[in-house]
């Protein structure tokens, strides 16, 4: 099994050790070049810059996407490891060598992590002996080879006796001793709020579900069945909609059908006096919908949102 150690900006994961976020964003500033030296639900473990040269973290890989660094704050603000905006933005100039005038709005590459776990001060790990201080973003290993075994063991060594296991309780369900490093399966820990905004963002083309509009700062992942009533972070419970027709099917204007059919309700004239562009909409098939089953919507919660929502 193959994971990944990363080299992170040491004020980002103070900042973020001392907060423990359900999810983070492991940004670089640059976001021309994917990251593909893992697959999703791999380990992610953070070694901390020179002279703190070991091993003090890590969490569970979801997604590699580039956005502007705008719409990163906005899927997980302070969850990027800054206490806000402006404090977010100047890091990455700093990293860029550029400033908010020639670059006002920078993409970046987002390494999208869930269930992050930090380890105590004395818990770090030493890197690895092969470790080069050449390396500058990181460095993969895999469980089949003795150095990747014994720096798999540590970290789970570290998990199974830190207060961190509370965020990452095991990493792999072992079958038997034998293969305890070897064929061990990734336990996926749940999403959170902004890894959920990313993936619909992307399930869907970053474009409006409803319209095709891709004008992406006016576009919003929106809940079918809400988190507060339970509501699963998964990209079946969601839709990109535009900013007005998110609050429509927030408040049950507007619903999407079990086959992917718009309707419309009456009360949004009877309610407002007016609702013709919306109208336009009823009746027809989505404007986008995603490539594969597993990210499009799932009937469940369509039928949920018709039943309890939808105004008839």
């Amino acid at each position: 099994m193959k994971f990944f150690v990363g080299v992170t900006d040491n004020n980002w994961y103070n900042f973020l050790a001392n907060s423990r976020p359900d999810e983070a964003n492991f940004w670089r500033p640059g976001g021309g070049q994917a990251f593909k030296a893992i697959e999703p639900n791999d380990l992610f473990l953070f070694k901390l810059h020179n002279p703190l040269n070991f091993i003090a973290g890590g969490g569970f890989f979801v997604r590699y996407v580039s956005l502007p660094v705008s719409l990163a704050w906005e899927a997980f603000g302070n969850k990027n490891g800054t206490g806000d905006y402006h404090s977010f933005l100047n890091a990455i100039h700093k990293y860029r060598k550029t400033d908010q005038r020639s670059e006002p709005d920078p993409v970046i590459g987002c390494i999208i992590l869930t269930s992050p776990f930090f380890f105590n001060q004395n818990e770090g790990i030493p890197v690895p002996e092969d470790w080069s201080p050449n390396i500058v973003q990181g460095k993969t290993y895999d469980t089949g080879t003795l150095t990747g075994r014994r720096l798999y063991q540590q970290v789970q060594e570290r998990l199974n006796r830190s207060a961190s296991a509370d965020n990452a309780s095991c990493i792999v369900c072992e079958d038997n001793a034998a293969n305890r490093y070897g064929s061990g399966q990734i336990v996926y820990p749940r999403i959170g709020q902004g890894t959920f905004k990313v993936l619909v963002t992307e399930a869907y083309h970053r474009r409006c579900a409803v319209t095709g509009e891709k004008t992406l700062p006016v576009l919003e992942a929106s809940h079918i069945k809400p988190y507060s009533q339970e509501g699963p972070h998964s990209i079946t419970n969601g839709l990109l909609l535009r900013k007005d027709l998110h609050a429509l099917f927030d408040r049950g204007y507007i619903t999407i059908d079990e086959d992917l059919h718009i309707e419309v309700s009456k009360r949004i004239k009877e309610d407002y006096g007016n609702g013709r562009e919306y109208y336009a909409y009823h009746g027809k098939k989505l404007a986008v919908i995603p490539d594969t089953m597993y990210e499009r919507p799932d009937p469940k919660f369509l039928r949920w949102h018709n039943e309890n929502v939808f105004l008839t």
